[in-house]
């Protein structure tokens, strides 16, 4: 698939995802519900739930690294600064031959990698990120994908992304 497909998938996502109502209490069921479908699948991933700043929810699975921490705080960090998914940033940039650095952020802080997911609550905007790491960062990013839109009532296969 083309990077103008994905691009294009994700925005229909993004705007689709979105909650009328996000507290403390979904914030944790979304986490839970990340955590179960990631163990059932034995995925060595960490997972990260941020509601307007504040860690709500965060789990670090078998087969998981200490690294996979700061890659949540990276990709979280990217989502928060622009509102949309670390992956659409991601491919973004790709598209226009820019990677973070050229576009002015530092790598330090900010990673362009699918599987940080805004949390969007109809109405109000961006409240929070959903951010799972671990896996390759499609792979990342179709995981929060497909939790929310279990958690949102959503037919996956309307939503996915296509297999390369």
């Amino acid at each position: 698939m083309t990077l103008e497909h994905d691009l294009s998938r994700i925005a229909l996502q993004e705007e689709t995802l979105r909650f009328d109502a996000f507290d403390l209490s979904t914030a944790w069921v979304l986490g839970k519900l990340l955590h179960d479908l990631a163990g059932e699948r034995n995925l060595g991933v960490a997972i990260d739930v941020t509601f307007h700043s504040m860690p709500v929810f965060y789990v670090a699975l078998p087969g998981s690294t200490p690294d996979n921490a700061n890659w949540i705080r990276r990709k979280r960090n990217m989502v928060l600064r622009y509102f949309r998914s670390s992956y659409a940033s991601g491919l973004s940039l790709e598209k226009r031959g820019k990677t973070i650095e050229t576009d002015g952020l530092p790598a330090t802080e900010y990673a362009a990698h699918g599987g940080s997911f805004p949390i969007y609550v109809n109405g109000t905007g961006c409240v929070g990120a959903v951010t799972v790491s671990g896996l390759p960062q499609r792979d990342d990013h179709n995981l929060v994908v497909e939790a929310l839109a279990l958690m949102l009532g959503h037919e996956l296969h309307n939503l996915a992304l296509s297999d390369r």
